[in-house]
């Protein structure tokens, strides 16, 4: 099956020194800008016959006078997306954090598929959202990722979990985790195409529009030397949106996230992408939208640091001025009353200390009394003891919701 050609200028010879595999051509080095496109960029693509010339300026991820910009920032608002976040954004700490600011929509935690047809009680167990009209209390969408590696059964579960009327259907290529990636899931499959192509054109035709079907992804396995080639793959199999999350799944979550690949990705396809990696403040978002030229983001663990972050966004776009983040803790401390009082309802007794402190060791990045709580709770285990020192911390009035929680623990 033929591979991806792309016209390229030539860098300049300082930047040529990427490292090469497998036999290929010297990849572009992680760290450097990937080279500028040139005015007529050619994709041989592997899953439609023919070549394909894609115009672009040097300035803008497509021209304006192309009927296919679609990834070029729009004046209006950008669309602000929660990421999912297996082991941590569950449905109760996703529900506390739409609570605190509006996204446009948020994902779940995968539902894994393997050889069979999941009944229904599957889904709703990772997105509870479904019997709400498949949003949170907030009113925030929410989305409900699968992932796998069997193009029919992936089919076959996106079409019964359409029936269940998610807000959208979304495939896991981006996570990194061994344990995943072993049998077949998540990021590893980068560097099949092919099979990505198969997986979202099987799924695209049995959701048949039903719901919006959307998949995210990383730079590669190892390297970005297929990054493109799965990108278009994707987007040519059917995908409606792309989110590339900024770094390979060699990476892990290891600081920088590569934004400026992120830029190559969205010229080379015909699909909105959103990006992902690395944003833990109004200042790491307009960088993102500067070396990206998109913005549209998806916001994980620096939205759990810093639940209000998404308003601090649209506050800087809108020329608002900033505000100390250590002065929100009132509006804060209030949400670890309500996730406190949801974590002890629907987790184990003996898990439940771990899942606050959890979000509190991210809170702390950013909120000076978040790592006050957090020391103060850190060697504690006992769960009255827990709510004790979470309603000392707490504005008067929220600790009377907070205090049938206590016996509760007891």
């Amino acid at each position: 099956m033929p591979g991806t050609r792309k016209v390229l200028r030539r860098p300049p010879a300082a930047a040529s020194s990427g490292r090469s595999g497998d036999g290929a051509a010297a990849q572009w080095p992680l760290q450097a800008q990937p080279p500028e496109l040139s005015a007529e960029v050619f994709k041989v693509c592997p899953f439609k016959c023919g070549i394909i010339p894609l115009r672009f300026s040097s300035s803008h991820p497509m021209s304006p006078d192309d009927p296919a910009r679609v990834n070029t920032p729009a004046p209006a608002m950008p669309r602000l997306l929660l990421a999912p976040m297996e082991g941590l954004l569950d449905a109760r700490l996703r529900a506390v954090v739409t609570q605190a600011a509006h996204y446009d929509w948020c994902v779940t935690e995968f539902v894994r598929v393997t050889d069979s047809v999941l009944p229904p009680r599957s889904y709703q167990r990772v997105a509870p959202e479904l019997k709400t009209s498949s949003r949170t209390a907030s009113g925030v969408p929410v989305r409900v990722q699968l992932l796998g590696s069997d193009p029919a059964r992936l089919a076959d579960n996106a079409d019964q979990l359409a029936r269940l009327n998610p807000a959208g259907i979304d495939l896991n290529f981006g996570c990194p985790a061994p344990t995943v990636n072993r049998h077949r899931g998540g990021a590893v499959l980068l560097d099949e195409p092919e099979l990505l192509h198969d997986i979202v054109s099987a799924v695209g035709r049995a959701v048949a529009g039903r719901v919006p079907f959307t998949a995210k992804m990383r730079l590669g396995v190892r390297d970005t030397s297929r990054a493109i080639e799965a990108a278009q793959a994707l987007a040519e199999g059917g995908a409606e949106m792309i989110v590339v999350h900024a770094r390979t799944k060699a990476d892990g979550y290891k600081p920088p996230a590569h934004w400026p690949w992120i830029a190559r990705i969205a010229e080379a396809v015909r699909v909105p992408v959103v990006a992902n990696g690395e944003i833990w403040s109004v200042d790491d978002y307009l960088r993102c939208r500067s070396e990206s030229g998109l913005a549209d983001v998806m916001m994980g663990r620096g939205a759990v640091a810093d639940p209000l972050l998404v308003e601090r966004i649209r506050a800087r776009l809108r020329g608002d001025d900033a505000i100390d983040p250590a002065l929100d803790w009132p509006r804060i401390a209030p949400l670890l009353g309500d996730y406190w009082q949801l974590v002890l309802g629907h987790v184990e007794a003996r898990h439940a200390a771990g899942r606050l402190k959890q979000w509190l060791n991210l809170l702390r990045r950013v909120y000076p009394q978040a790592e006050l709580l957090y020391q103060a709770m850190r060697p504690v285990r006992d769960n009255a003891r827990i709510g004790e020192l979470l309603a000392a911390a707490l504005p008067r009035q929220a600790v009377a919701a907070l205090s049938c929680t206590l016996g509760a623990a007891a």
